[in-house]
């Protein structure tokens, strides 16, 4: 019975040295583990000394250097077809710096989700609602601070917690936040575009 090699490669991979080798972009499984110990040691390219690159691979590519050393082997491919290496140089950032990034993050969401609330509070007239209802029901004029708005406020922080699945640094659930999905959806979408892209113009990295 002939050996079989499994690979599975997704679809992006960020990597910050120079030397790309198979065991950096795929997840590789043998039985025989001489035969996997070196297809892992495989290079595949050598990334020019620039801050920041992208190639597109064709998994061809792969399946052709694998063949060079072992002619017939039978190569199982479980991912992508196509794949994106992403190199980002590395670069040292101080903590002062990564801390006053987040707190810019942070005051910029902050501030545009109070305006994004006020806004839509003041179109649909949330406030003149209140008071009807706290007249309706009791009888009396309200004074702006009632059961209605603490009971709003308090629900309304709620249920952005709930929505957005998250509670200071901790998940609520296990579940995806909706960012996270929308993130991983746009994500495809990039990766997606650039390959077709580049497929279009024939510039992808493919067999010779």
């Amino acid at each position: 019975m002939s050996d079989i090699l499994y690979m599975k490669i997704d679809r992006n991979i960020e990597l910050d040295k120079q030397e790309v080798y198979l065991s950096d972009v795929a997840k590789l499984e043998c039985t025989n583990k001489e035969i996997l110990n070196r297809i892992k040691a495989i290079k595949l390219m050598n990334i020019p000394d620039e801050k920041n690159n992208r190639f597109i691979f064709s998994v061809l590519k792969v399946i052709e250097l694998i063949h060079k050393l072992y002619p017939t082997l039978e190569i199982n491919n479980l991912g992508e077809i196509d794949f994106i290496i992403d190199y980002e140089k590395p670069r040292k950032q101080t903590k002062w710096f990564s801390v006053l990034k987040l707190l810019c993050v942070c005051i910029i969401i902050f501030l545009g989700a109070a305006f994004a609330i006020m806004t839509f509070n003041n179109d649909v007239g949330v406030d003149e609602v209140f008071k009807q209802i706290y007249g309706l029901v009791l009888g009396k004029e309200s004074d702006g601070s009632t059961i209605l708005e603490l009971s709003y406020s308090v629900g309304l922080t709620l249920g952005i917690m709930v929505f957005y699945n998250h509670f200071g640094g901790k998940k609520i659930t296990t579940d995806p936040t909706p960012v996270e999905v929308e993130m991983r959806l746009y994500e495809d979408d990039i990766n997606t575009t650039l390959i077709e892209g580049v497929n279009r113009k024939d510039k992808h990295i493919e067999v010779s």
